[in-house]
């Protein structure tokens, strides 16, 4: 809960007249008794783990959440304002509903569900073809989705034959007095004369200077540790990179577990956190919370996955999967996708830097081809922005910083409930525009 954050109408969301009686919202003309505030991200990890694994969600460790987070309501019920009682009685409700049909299906003999929807493989094969960006393997002559000539030259195309233009802006968005958001993009340069380009979105929670207090140390933690890999030796593998991003989490989640612990001003803070180091034509990716990192590329993203012109490859691509309670929910078919963008239960986290001593990081990586573009954002942009709106505000001409600023106006034309924080980092070969 933020104090000082402007007071929300609860029927139409929009902020109420500063200076006004505080009675009536003058936009929709709804009845306030009490302001109601805007809450930070709800994160009831607890040692708890939501099992998920490639096919199928756990429904017993989904039902946990759901008791974990119907406790975190539980207290809110005693707090002195009535209308955050009133909040919270009406969670309480929302989350039993969810309670009910899980247990149903527990007592059942359901012990997993399948999972309904699956973020896609993208470019599992090495070479890729200039024409479609499909991924072919690396003996390939022509492209398995269009049949274009792959030449050899471009076959065996330098891994440092691209460069990297990058931007990074965030806002605090149109009700929140506070940026809770960290963002960061740079070129590195090793001691060997390797480039590397780091990407960084980190949403803090806690309210006001402990939520930026997390997200400013958890990034500036990764930055330092990836710094001394880079004195030593750059990893040779993709999963040595990948190893690399997770002890550097890890430290980070270290860092501000211990500060929470140690400062009562901190009690309770956390942060989400998404990094992305490019490295020639590759990506590696770690992440924890429900920020986001997308690919994008105006001629498509290929799925290896998907057979050969079924259908057009999509410009944009969720790359991260989101560690949150709606997120589940969609993928056993109990949300839709659309519903769950303004799902009331949608702040609650179960995976985030902080609340424990010891935090479990998804890592990733994939080949880039030119073109390219990977957006990390927080979730303030996405919960405003669909996918395909986001795709058109970033595969343009404009230069990145704009394109940063253009996903910030839209964001906050549609609502701006929460701090908004983007990063976008753009492949182009050497030589080019």
């Amino acid at each position: 809960m933020q104090p000082n954050a402007p007071p929300i109408c609860s029927l139409c969301q929009r902020p109420l007249a500063a200076g006004g009686t505080g009675t009536v919202c003058t936009v929709c003309g709804m009845s306030v008794a009490a302001p109601l505030q805007p809450h930070d991200g709800i994160h009831v990890s607890g040692g708890r783990r939501v099992r998920v694994d490639a096919e199928s969600v756990s429904l017993e460790s989904l039902q946990s959440l759901v008791v974990a987070s119907m406790a975190w309501w539980q207290q809110q019920l005693h707090h002195t304002d009535a209308l955050t009682r009133q909040n919270a009685a009406e969670a309480i409700q929302q989350l039993s509903q969810i309670l009910a049909s899980l247990s149903q299906q527990l007592a059942q003999g359901r012990d997993v569900v399948k999972i309904t929807t699956r973020l896609p493989q993208v470019r599992r094969y090495p070479q890729h073809c200039a024409r479609c960006g499909a991924g072919n393997r690396e003996e390939a002559r022509f492209c398995r989705v269009c049949g274009a000539a792959l030449a050899p030259a471009a076959r065996r195309r330098p891994p440092n034959a691209v460069q990297v233009s990058i931007a990074a802006c965030t806002d605090a968005g149109r009700r929140r007095t506070v940026n809770q958001d960290v963002v960061q993009a740079e070129h590195l340069t090793t001691l060997h004369g390797d480039t590397l380009t780091l990407l960084i979105v980190a949403d803090g929670m806690g309210g006001g200077q402990a939520g930026e207090t997390a997200s400013t140390l958890a990034a500036g933690t990764v930055r330092a540790e990836l710094l001394v890999h880079m004195t030593q030796s750059i990893p040779p593998t993709d999963t040595a990179w990948q190893a690399a991003l997770r002890t550097a989490v890890q430290s980070a989640n270290t860092q501000v577990y211990q500060m929470a612990q140690s400062d009562a001003r901190y009690a309770g803070m956390g942060t989400t956190l998404t990094v992305a180091v490019l490295i020639g034509q590759r990506l590696h990716l770690a992440h924890v919370g429900d920020s986001r990192a997308y690919l994008c590329n105006r001629a498509g993203i290929a799925d290896e996955l998907q057979p050969a012109h079924t259908r057009p490859p999509a410009q944009i691509v969720q790359l991260t999967v989101d560690h949150s309670l709606v997120a589940r929910l969609v993928d056993i078919g109990q949300l839709t996708p659309e519903a769950a963008r303004t799902h009331p239960q949608r702040n609650i986290i179960y995976r985030a830097l902080g609340g424990q001593a010891q935090i479990e990081v998804d890592t990733q990586s994939h080949a880039l081809s030119h073109g390219d573009l990977v957006l990390l954002c927080s979730d303030g942009l996405p919960i405003h922005v669909e996918d395909h709106q986001l795709a058109e505000l970033v595969l343009t001409a404009q230069p990145l910083a704009a394109r940063c600023q253009a996903c910030i106006a839209a964001a906050n034309a549609q609502g701006g409930s929460d701090n908004i924080g983007v990063v976008l980092a753009q492949l182009t070969a050497t030589g080019t525009a």
